[in-house]
């Protein structure tokens, strides 16, 4: 089998992989859809949301006197490309965050299109690679909730290996309801998006554009 042939067949499994998840990959993390237009803000707000897999949880801290404490952690509002809009955790008290939320559930989660990969080489603060605060109350699902087999289904959907994380450490699933939403994704200043706009943003795109 000649150089070329084998260059190519490696090339075909790389890109396969790329796509469809490479092994221990976070599933779904490389379904990627085409970016929205950033004149429709509901659509390139729902789309930031649905294709990323980890953001910036920010609570008030209880150990920290009140003061902000940010926490990178994995979320999903959903299966892949049919996300809800509303971000899903599964935290453990053992963590400052959701100690922090069951004192106070003030919170907000913050998420940059930049881990999708769709920003090529510019800088994560060009206003161009777009960046979304959800702001609102960090709350706990209740565990015997057709919501919360709805919380797992999503995140263990996502995140494979949270199936596995110790039960030892009683993880539980939280939601952000969402209060206010802040969005750039452009040259102009934050998008004005209500969040009636944001949570009825057509799932047409998403289908067209998978």
């Amino acid at each position: 089998m000649g150089i070329k042939v084998v260059l190519s067949c490696f090339y075909v499994l790389y890109l396969f992989l790329f796509f469809v998840g490479f092994p221990g990959s976070i599933e779904g993390r490389l379904l990627l859809t085409k970016k929205p237009d950033p004149k429709n803000a509901a659509a390139t707000a729902r789309w930031l949301v649905s294709q990323n897999s980890l953001g910036v949880l920010n609570t008030i801290s209880s150990d920290l006197g009140g003061a902000p404490f940010g926490n990178v952690v994995s979320f999903s509002d959903g299966l892949p490309n049919k996300g809800s809009g509303i971000p899903y955790f599964y935290l453990t008290a053992l963590d400052p965050t959701a100690r922090d939320a069951l004192k106070d559930d003030r919170a907000s989660f913050t998420i940059s299109e930049y881990p999708i990969g769709t920003c090529g080489k510019i800088d994560p603060e060009n206003p161009t690679c777009a960046k979304i605060t959800l702001t609102g109350k960090l709350k706990l699902v209740d565990k015997n909730s057709k919501e919360a087999e709805f919380a797992k289904s999503a995140l263990f959907s996502k995140h494979a290996e949270m199936k596995d994380w110790p039960e030892d450490h009683s993880f539980q699933f939280f939601k952000l309801e969402i209060e206010n939403i802040f969005l750039i994704d452009w040259f102009g200043g934050p998008k004005p998006l209500t969040l009636d706009q944001y949570l009825h943003a057509s799932l047409n795109w998403f289908a067209s554009n998978s």
